[in-house]
């Protein structure tokens, strides 16, 4: 872990009381966490909360324990080649170091499959293992239900002999898939359906992205998980609470081979509570299906919770963990609400977004007492007087400009202060305008306003008794810059996707999560933003130049967030 990593947080938790009960007893004198994803799809925001914790833990402990070893890995849990790529492997680590962190080593779990073999066959000579010919719906109909205990496997009596002289065989290659596995000899009536006789090996002849050709059978998640966490000497493995049932099977493996394999520690699995977010999904293989049936427009879409998403959305790492923290580290399951991280960037941006002036639904304003000819210079602030940072720039002024089409309104309401018929109203930075005309279209909608301006409401001056309620933006209609704009909103319409099958929860999609404005019209100095900028639209949000998309002279624009939670009250209505 470099010292590029991120300060570590002074947290308290029930996982760090454990580990500062383990030191204090003398069980351990360094920590060692790990980070264990498998490579078959991106990381989301609830992985975040997992790196967060383990490195976290390691930095928090290293400082306290400066000599011991203390230490972080990043590994591969690479057990199934049909789902794995190093697509996948890229975007992790890449996720991992945005988000501030490094590691101390890198492992797979594949480095481990010459010797998580041989402890197979030692399991089968201790008479802890088998070869099983029955097929997967054999296999199931056999396990039982909650209910009901399982049944023994009519091969569960062959001899040692037999068991390794067909392990042997499936790892030379001789079987097709599914004709045998290798399944631990547990106890097939205990309560925990995980014990019932686990599947340790299963046969696939399929390439591995790290070993090639070399193997054609593979272990199991819970077979290799354990093991690599024993080689390479993991104090505490840190998991979410859906393991909770694994923690048996994960002490069976590590319990029947730490006298043969000598492992340099005996790790105990604790398991915390799994960031749920409501009005999106959490679930790899939902996400995958988003992906591939192209409802969204790849992993890093910023429609989707998963890391690469967030990041082009335009969330900072700092606001992610801060995020975390604030969620913090519980036994029980529950589900935070989307509200919470939105304010975590906002709070985040407040002091790092400069505030700038955009027209994301443009109508034509034309100051008809303002000569044609003239253009001013105003200044304006990047930052409010809440933020102690210092900045300005010009804005131009000219006779046309553009405004908001929300707000003017030809029949406002009594409390309605923008521009009216009659009414007048001041332009951010610039002079009180008032509405003396309207030219509608052929449908009756109106496409231009005529205005005049007050000269001695320029900026800077304090006329006597004026006082106008309203303020709202504008851009130079002759110095606007053309953008385009993406409004993202939340994915789901429901808080929870509903339950049943994947699919079923395409239903609840937002078909709004995704507004793209085309005619935007922004202020000058956004001409050469950056891909990566961010930026407060005034009144508008948070958005940031797409990573991907924008173009200096061409900006494309992610809306990062509103300034408010306006999700919250248009549920209301």
């Amino acid at each position: 872990m470099n010292s590029s990593a991120v300060a570590p947080a002074k947290s308290s938790d029930f996982i760090r009381d454990i580990i500062n009960d383990d030191l204090e007893a003398g069980r351990h004198k360094k920590v060692i966490t790990r980070f264990p994803p498998e490579p078959n799809g991106f990381l989301h925001i609830g992985h975040a909360k997992s790196i967060c914790l383990n490195f976290g833990i390691a930095l928090e402990y290293r400082e306290k324990l400066p000599d011991s070893g203390t230490r972080c890995h990043l590994r591969f849990d690479d057990t199934d080649p049909i789902k794995e790529d190093t697509l996948f492997e890229d975007g992790i680590q890449e996720d991992i170091r945005w988000l501030g962190f490094d590691w101390d080593g890198l492992y797979h779990a594949s480095d481990y499959f010459e010797k998580m073999y041989e402890y197979a066959e030692h399991l089968i000579t201790a008479g802890k293992a088998y070869v099983c010919s029955l097929s997967d719906p054999e296999i199931k109909e056999y396990r039982g239900s909650v209910t009901t205990p399982g049944r023994e496997s009519p091969y569960r009596t062959r001899s040692v002999e037999e068991n390794i002289d067909l392990f042997r065989r499936m790892r030379a290659g001789e079987f097709k898939d599914g004709e045998h596995v290798l399944r631990g000899k547990a106890d097939m009536s205990n309560p925990n359906m995980k014990m019932r006789d686990p599947l340790l090996y299963r046969i696939r002849h399929t390439e591995h992205h790290m070993t090639g050709a070399t193997w054609c059978i593979y272990p199991m998640y819970d077979y290799a998980h354990p093991i690599s966490d024993a080689i390479e000497g993991i104090t505490h493995s840190i998991c979410t609470l859906e393991f909770e049932n694994n923690r048996e099977l994960y002490d069976w493996v590590v319990d029947n081979l730490i006298d043969y394999a000598k492992f340099p520690s005996c790790p105990h699995q604790y398991e915390f509570a799994r960031l749920n977010l409501n009005y999106t999904v959490m679930s790899k293989r939902r996400l995958l299906e988003l992906v591939e049936g192209k409802h969204v427009r790849g992993w890093d879409d910023p429609r989707l919770p998963t890391i690469a998403g967030l990041r082009r959305r335009g969330y900072t790492p700092e606001s992610i963990r801060a995020f975390c923290t604030s969620v913090g580290v519980a036994k029980a399951n529950s589900t935070v609400d989307m509200a919470q991280l939105e304010f975590c960037i906002r709070d985040d941006l407040n002091h790092k977004a400069p505030r700038v002036l955009a027209v994301l639904k443009p109508l034509k304003v034309v100051i008809e007492n303002y000569p044609d000819t003239d253009v001013e210079e105003l200044d304006a602030s990047y930052w409010p007087h809440d933020v102690p940072k210092e900045g300005t720039r010009k804005v131009p002024f000219c006779r046309e400009i553009y405004i908001e089409q929300d707000d003017f309104m030809l029949e406002p309401p009594k409390d309605y202060f923008r521009l009216a018929p009659g009414k007048e109203v001041r332009l951010r930075y610039a002079y009180c305008i008032t509405c003396t005309d309207i030219i509608k279209d052929s449908n009756g909608a109106v496409v231009e306003v005529r205005c005049t301006y007050d000269p001695d409401t320029r900026p800077g001056s304090n006329p006597v008794n004026r006082k106008v309620k309203g303020t709202i933006h504008w851009v130079s209609a002759r110095h606007a810059v053309d953008a385009e704009v993406r409004l993202y909103d939340r994915l789901l319409l429901e808080e929870a996707a509903p339950a049943g099958k994947d699919s079923e929860f395409l239903h609840s999609i937002n078909p709004n999560a995704l507004q793209v404005l085309n005619n935007c019209k922004l202020e000058r100095s956004l001409a050469t933003s950056q891909p990566g900028d961010r930026f407060q639209f005034e009144r508008q949000g948070y958005f940031i130049a797409d990573s991907k998309d924008s173009k200096p002279g061409a900006p494309v624009f992610n809306r990062i967030v509103t300034l408010k939670d306006s999700w919250a009250r248009s549920q209301k209505k």
